[in-house]
């Protein structure tokens, strides 16, 4: 790990959660990666971001060194989360930047906690229901030819060597038998079938902070 970075570990009703402290100082920032993603994805803005705040990146449960098969993936469940977080590490008011899945949870508990969020950076995120997601997102994760036999067949699989395919091939974790995943995929799929099935429009009109949402181009939002 870079210096001045550490884990932090903590359990909340019995589910492991861990999240990595980039230190700095300053500001809280408190940074939420995307369904099937990893604190790992943070790690060129949080090397910039540190210099002039504190930043913790947040690995949410079902993934990576967190809990990969909680009791619960309710939106609930993830935004209580970063509740301890934020509360556990005397971080609030804290801005909160989330990717996709993490905007979500982002923008939820800005709604549920204003008292713990300075401002939001939603990214590639919308209180819009999205029913079909799950499948999308299955047949995506079923493509994956697993286990990767290296790093470079990730590569090639995920796109070549584009910020985009070193993101997800980053995530994966060396085994016997080759790269895995550093999630379990159903439990993933339940969480995203829980958080968009239906839309979020009441606690997106309850947020009172500054919100800054980001559009990637190519991105996965429309209209």
């Amino acid at each position: 790990s870079v210096a001045g970075e550490r884990w932090h570990v903590e359990a909340r009703e019995g589910t492991r959660l861990c999240c990595l402290d980039h230190a700095g100082r300053g500001q809280a920032v408190v940074l939420l990666h995307g369904l099937a993603g990893y604190v790992g994805e943070w790690h060129e803005t949080a090397s910039w971001l540190s210099e002039t705040f504190r930043v913790v990146a947040v690995e949410q449960r079902g993934h990576g060194r967190s809990e990969r098969a909680p009791a619960s993936v309710s939106p609930d469940a993830f935004v209580a989360d970063v509740e301890l977080w934020i509360e556990q590490l005397d971080l609030a008011p804290a801005v909160v930047v989330g990717q996709s899945f993490g905007g979500l949870i982002a923008f939820l508990l800005a709604a549920r906690r204003p008292e713990l969020v300075l401002a939001l950076v939603v990214v590639e995120a919308s209180p819009a229901a999205d029913p079909r997601a799950p499948e999308t997102v299955r047949r995506w994760l079923e493509s994956w030819p697993v286990p990767f036999a290296s790093r470079n067949g990730a590569l090639t699989f995920f796109g070549d060597d584009t910020s985009w395919s070193r993101t997800w091939a980053g995530g994966l974790e060396e085994r016997d038998d080759g790269l895995w995943p550093s999630f379990e995929q159903e439990v993933l799929l339940a969480a995203l079938s829980e958080a968009s099935g239906r839309g979020w429009w009441d606690e997106w009109s309850r947020i009172r902070c500054p919100v800054l949402v980001v559009r990637g181009e190519r991105g996965a939002l429309r209209g």
